[in-house]
C-alpha cells in the first residue's frame, strides 16, 4: 500500500499547490487535506476534510485515515476569511500543539514535515552577514508571526524528542514569492511609491512557490541515498537583492524616510488595509536577512531551480509594470551613482562587500549563499 498523506492549511495557496503535485506521486495512496474553511479552489483526487487543527477532532481524522505522513501547513502570518491576527496565533501556536499531541498518540506516523520561516532569525543590526541553521539570533522576535514560529518549532523540537520513531523536518522557508503570491512582502512590492528607511539598502533573498512545492515534496518522501529528511533546514533561492535593485526591477520609485516616520507610515498603511507593514516586516527592510543554504543542498538534497534573482523576476512580471520603466530608472540610478564617484575622486562605488550585514546602504554584495 502507498503513503497516506494529511497536509494542514489546504485552503490556502501553498496547500493547493503541494496537493495537487502530491497527488501525483505514485507512492501516494491518499491525500488527506484539511482546513477549518472550504477551499476556494478544486483539490482534485484528495480527501478534503473540513477540520480545525485547534480542536482535538484533527486526532481523529489522523485515526479514520491511518495517516502516515504529515505536512503542516497551516503555519502562516496572514489570515483566511476575514479572520484577525488573534485568530492567525490561535492556529499557528494551539493548533500546531494540538496536531502534534495528536501526532504523538498516532502509531502510523512515520513522517513529519512542518513549514517554519527565516523569520525566526529576526533582523537587527549587528546579525551576522548569513545565518546558518545553528546560529542563534541576537533577540528572539517580541510579537507577530516571527514570534509564532519560534514557538511552534520549540514544540516541534519537543515532539520529536518524544517520537524519535519519527522523521522530523522543519522547512526555515525564506520570503515566497511567485506570480500568485499574496504576502504582507508581495503586497508592499505592489505599492506604487515603496517607502524605505533612510540610509539603508537591506539585503533580502527570496524562494519560489514552485521550489516550496518541490522542497516539500523532497521533504516527505522516503529519502535517497546519501541525503536525509529529518532535520531544520534553511530554504532560499541562490543569491542576494538589495531592496533598491528591488525597485529598479518593478520600476517602483521609492520614497527613503527616518526610521519614525516609517513606523507610523506602517501604522496608517495597516489602518487603511493598503498592506500588512508590521514592525517585523520593517525591520527586515531596514536589516535584511540572509541565510546559508548549503545544508538543504548537500544534506537534504534539493537544489532550487530559481534563484532569488528569477523567483523576483517571475514575480515583477506578474505584477506588472510600475509607474517608472525599469530599464530608465535603472540607467538613471547609475548616472547618479557615476556622478557621485566621480565626485569623490574614485573610489569602488559602494560595492563594499556585504561582511557586516547589517543593511547599509554600502552593502551591495549579491554574492550566492550556498
Amino acid at each position: 500500500m502507498g503513503r497516506i498523506v494529511l497536509v494542514t492549511g489546504a485552503a490556502r495557496r501553498l496547500g493547493d499547490l503541494y496537493v495537487r503535485e502530491v497527488l501525483r506521486d505514485p507512492d501516494v495512496e491518499r491525500v488527506v487535506a484539511v482546513d477549518a474553511v472550504t477551499p476556494g479552489h478544486d483539490l482534485g483526487e484528495a480527501v478534503f476534510v473540513r477540520a480545525d487543527i485547534r480542536q482535538p477532532a484533527i486526532g481523529r481524522v489522523l485515526a479514520e485515515h491511518d495517516v502516515d505522513t504529515v505536512v503542516h501547513l497551516d503555519v502562516t502570518g496572514t489570515a483566511l476569511a476575514g479572520g484577525s491576527r488573534s485568530s492567525v496565533k490561535e492556529t499557528n501556536v494551539i493548533g500546531t500543539m494540538q496536531l502534534l499531541g495528536a501526532c504523538q498518540k498516532s502509531p502510523s506516523l512515520r513522517r513529519l514535515v512542518v513549514k517554519s520561516s527565516t523569520t525566526v532569525y529576526g533582523s537587527a543590526p549587528r546579525d551576522p552577514a548569513v545565518f546558518t541553521e545553528t546560529t542563534s539570533p541576537k533577540a528572539l522576535p517580541s510579537g507577530g508571526f516571527a514570534k509564532d514560529a519560534v514557538e511552534v518549532e520549540g514544540y516541534v523540537r519537543g515532539f520529536a524528542r518524544r517520537r524519535p520513531d519519527v522523521a522530523v523536518c522543519v522547512l526555515r522557508f525564506a520570503n515566497i514569492l511567485g506570480p500568485g503570491t499574496d504576502t504582507p512582502l508581495a503586497s508592499y512590492f505592489r505599492l506604487p511609491v515603496l517607502p524605505t528607511v533612510l540610509g539603508y539598502d537591506p539585503r533580502l533573498q527570496f524562494v519560489h512557490e514552485d521550489d516550496v512545492t518541490g522542497v516539500l515534496l523532497r521533504a516527505s518522501r522516503e529519502p535517497e541515498r546519501g541525503t536525509l529528511n529529518s532535520g531544520t533546514f534553511n530554504i532560499a533561492g541562490d543569491g542576494v537583492l538589495t531592496l533598491s535593485q528591488c525597485a529598479r526591477r518593478m520600476g517602483r520609485p521609492t520614497a527613503p524616510v527616518l526610521l519614525p516616520a516609517v513606523t507610523l507610515t506602517g501604522s496608517l498603511m495597516r489602518t487603511l488595509g493598503l498592506s500588512d507593514f508590521s514592525p517585523e516586516q520593517i525591520r527586515l527592510l531596514t536589516h535584511g536577512r540572509v541565510v546559508n543554504t548549503r545544508q538543504m543542498r548537500e544534506v537534504l538534497g534539493f537544489h532550487p531551480r530559481h534563484s532569488t534573482a528569477e523567483t523576483f523576476a517571475d514575480f515583477a512580471s506578474a505584477a506588472g509594470p510600475g509607474p517608472l520603466p525599469p530599464a530608465l530608472l535603472a540607467a538613471a540610478v547609475e548616472r547618479l551613482a557615476g556622478a557621485v564617484t566621480g565626485a569623490g575622486g574614485g573610489g569602488d562605488g559602494g560595492t563594499e562587500d556585504a561582511g557586516r550585514g547589517n543593511g547599509r546602504t554600502t552593502h551591495t554584495s549579491t554574492q550566492a549563499t550556498r
